[in-house]
């Protein structure tokens, strides 16, 4: 079979010559081209019928498409008279016959595994070729299976008198009235047993009682010995799948196949395949990248594998048929399994379900997530774990928060945010090393859904930072592209959505990031102090010992008691009685989202308690309150979290202006001068912090810019000496850029201090917004009305 695509004309040589014109000719009496020259069955599916010498006497056309103009055939076949008989083979091979309307029919039978069964060319189409060949075979038996339809009774009544005059007996096939074969065979299961209990129950169409000895109950066909077909599937040695490789080993022939499992569709069986007989003197081999189901690059492939390995190509093409087909029955496999519903969430038992709720109703629960932090081997740095965990809760929020860490190289910044992710079910985390522009905007829609986003590095993000910012600020992400439609293979537009809540969470190095992406997180800073790096040796070397190693063995079951309790947080709404009484920095602009993040990170926290909180509801909403222990831990946090956004020096460089101004103090005390008299050099500076070149390069360029460093040009050629200028308070110490203290709120419940109706507004200094630094190690400033004892 085949089907005609309008490309034939192409295919044959140009009318305008003569061999083109006499080819052309030819066809066109034929009846395979017409006389405008377009192909007569295009758009059909072809059946060819052949005589007892296998020429092409009639050819059997049907249109594979309904949306036909009015007035196409459906049917359609060469010109003039019909000739020959479909399956003529199977009269001289039995003395019964199944005769079928139409040649789809009958191949509906074939492939059932009737094998007796031939057609007419429709309901008047029994011509004086199927009567010759009836009276030749002696056939006995006719089961008319013509449509169900007023047409189809009339020609079988028709015919089967006309066959009983001549002493053969008839029988009708009665399919469900307004069906034919093969509509009946694709609604019936299996369709074999369904059509072999229609023929066993035709109905004798002569006249009087059904002749019993003539008779012959038929049922569904038996397995019948290997086919062809199926002779190629049976391999000399079964296949090995090592990976991602496929090695099928034929006689003295080995095939290996790579690639097959990026073949996602059962359109494309495109792989690398290497040919070679390893038994052979030079071992020659062939291998070539080929899509198999291409006719042209299978028969390029097996040429040259044919010369390379000294065989026929008829016995390469065989060996590329076993290949095919064990390929597809793979395919098909790896198909199903990726199109199988992903894993459920992993059931927990009654003990790690009381374990989970044992920790979420701890009323020292923060505490305890720490201490778990330490056993697992994470030391210091308890705020940025502490916020990390919290931001990680708040993907159940509608709008989570989005979290950065920033540091050094080597500082640590992906051990912490691989900490923190530990704690996460894995089917609620995401992680990537990097993402492309668009990527994002292609997920499943549901696929980041109260999920945390991770991304290694910020750099490895920042072709997706749009997508990014607006997956964070918006909570869905909409997009459309152009596509082709495969049915009718036109250029339409299709709209992909990914929706959120998300929780975003990145590490870098960078000290300039996209102020648009870092006004939208939380900026996390890894702690690069000397005592913070004696800590970590301590406990690299701890991991050396007996204790260290059995400490190991229980980190997953405080890994899987943290997931678990996760699991068991839902998405409630949260509702804070306390918002009307918190206040805030207002001196900048950007502290509008600062201000939404402090309140989130309150919600948050709330969020993490709902097991302790009694869950209300009002019209149908289910939320929870926020109590004043959990602004009071937000304060504690989001003071050194939230100043440090709004300081405009990221956290390594204002760390090594405070080093620069501690030495420059103490050698201005020393030599008795004032610090504007004092100059030095970026090798003094590495000298006293042991920072490396390239770091102070960065940072002291980025001091320069922001005018706490003066640059002079010294006296040796292109050298330049800097001078340290820095604001002082009175009493000479340096003023630092953060957020009003109002009061202590590092309390909480009743010990918590209630703020007065008299307290101002938290709020930068105008002109200077700036305060001393112990106020920025106390708490950001807001306030709250504490609930009565």
């Amino acid at each position: 079979m085949a089907t005609p695509n309008r490309t034939l004309g192409y295919r044959l040589p140009a009318s305008n010559r003569t061999a083109g014109a006499e080819l052309r000719g030819r066809l066109q009496k034929l009846g395979i081209l017409r006389e405008s020259g377009h192909e007569h069955f295009n758009g059909s599916i072809v059946i060819p019928v052949c005589n007892a010498a296998g020429e092409v006497v009639e050819i059997y056309g049907r249109k594979i498409h309904d949306d036909l103009r009015p007035g196409t055939p459906v049917h359609l076949y060469l010109p003039g008279p019909h000739r020959g008989v479909w399956n003529e083979a199977a009269l001289e091979a039995s003395q019964e016959i199944i005769l079928c309307e139409s040649l789809l029919d009958a191949l509906t039978f074939w492939c059932a595994g009737y094998r007796h069964v031939t057609a007419s060319y429709g309901v008047n189409g029994f011509t004086e070729d199927h009567k010759t060949a009836f009276r030749k075979s002696a056939i006995q038996r006719v089961r008319i299976a013509y449509d169900r339809d007023e047409a189809g009774e009339k020609a079988a009544a028709a015919l089967a008198e006309e066959l009983l005059a001549t002493g053969v007996d008839c029988y009708r096939v009665l399919f469900p009235h307004g069906i034919d074969a093969n509509e009946y065979a694709l609604k019936v299961t299996p369709a074999a047993k369904g059509l072999g209990a229609l023929l066993t129950g035709a109905a004798w169409m002569g006249k009087g009682q059904r002749p019993a000895s003539k008779e012959k109950t038929i049922s569904p066909p038996a397995p019948e010995p290997v086919s062809s077909l199926a002779a190629l599937t049976a391999l000399d040695k079964p296949a090995e799948v090592n990976g991602e490789e496929v090695v099928l080993t034929l006689g003295d022939r080995r095939y290996r196949v790579r690639g097959l499992a990026k073949n996602l569709s059962y359109d494309l069986l495109k792989v690398n395949l290497l040919a070679s007989r390893p038994t052979s003197d030079n071992a020659a081999f062939h291998v070539d990248t080929l899509d198999l189901y291409s006719a042209r690059q299978r028969t390029a492939f097996q040429k040259q594998a044919a010369i390379e390995m000294q065989v026929t190509e008829e016995t390469v093409k065989r060996d590329l048929g076993r290949v095919l087909l064990k390929l597809e029955e793979l395919q098909d496999q790896q198909i199903r399994q990726a199109l199988e519903p992903k894993p459920a969430t992993p059931t927990m038992s009654d003990e790690e379900r009381a374990a989970a709720l044992d920790l979420l109703k701890d009323p020292h629960l923060l505490d305890r997530i720490l201490a778990d932090f330490d056993r697992c081997g994470v030391v210091g740095e308890e705020t940025n774990k502490l916020v990390g965990y919290i931001a990680a809760v708040s993907r159940h929020l509608e709008t989570p928060l989005a979290v950065v860490v920033q540091s050094s190289s080597a500082a640590g910044k992906s051990a912490l945010m691989d900490a923190i992710l530990a704690f996460v079910p894995e089917q609620e985390r995401v992680e990537y090393s990097a993402m492309t522009g668009q990527s994002l905007f292609y997920m499943g829609e549901t696929d980041l859904k109260r999920k945390v986003l991770a991304i290694v590095e910020e750099e490895g993000a920042s072709r997706a930072a749009y997508a990014l910012k607006l997956l964070q600020s918006e909570g869905v992400l909409t997009i459309a592209s152009t596509g082709k439609d495969p049915a009718s293979g036109r250029m339409v537009t299709h709209q992909y959505r990914v929706e959120g809540p998300v929780m975003i969470f990145l590490t870098t190095t960078a000290i300039d990031l996209d102020e648009e992406l870092l006004n939208r997180c939380l900026v996390l800073a890894v702690n690069e102090e000397r005592g913070q790096t004696q800590a970590i040796h301590r406990q690299q070397r701890e991991q050396q010992t007996l204790e260290g190693l059995l400490a190991r063995r229980h980190r997953e079951e405080i890994y899987t008691l943290h997931r678990n309790a996760q699991r068991l947080l839902k998405p409630l709404a949260v509702v804070n009685p306390h918002a009307r009484a918190l206040t805030f920095l207002d001196s900048q602009t950007r502290t509008r989202r600062d201000h939404w993040k402090y309140l989130t990170l309150i919600r948050a926290i709330a969020l993490l308690h709902q097991h302790q909180r009694p869950i209300q509801s009002a019209e149908g909403i289910e939320y929870i309150e926020v109590a004043p222990a959990d602004i009071a831990t937000a304060n504690r946090l989001a003071h050194e979290v939230l100043g440090r956004s709004l300081d405009e020096l990221p956290p390594q460089t204002r760390r090594l202006l405070l080093l620069i101004d501690e030495w420059v103090s103490a050698e201005c005390r020393r030599l008795e001068i004032e610090p504007s008299q004092f100059r030095f050099t970026r090798r003094d500076v590495r000298a006293h912090t042991g920072w490396g070149d390239t770091q102070l390069k960065l940072h002291l360029h980025r001091l320069e810019e922001m005018e706490y460093l003066v640059a002079h040009r010294g006296g040796r050629g292109q050298s330049f000496v800097y001078e340290l200028v820095f604001e002082r308070t009175g009493d000479g110490r340096p003023v630092l850029p953060g957020l009003i203290h109002m009061y202590d709120s590092g309390k909480s419940g009743a010990e918590g201090q209630k703020p007065g109706s008299s307290r101002p507004q938290v709020g930068g200094v105008p002109g200077s917004g700036r305060v001393p630094p112990s106020s920025i190690t106390t708490s950001l400033g807001a306030s709250y009305a504490a609930a009565e004892a």
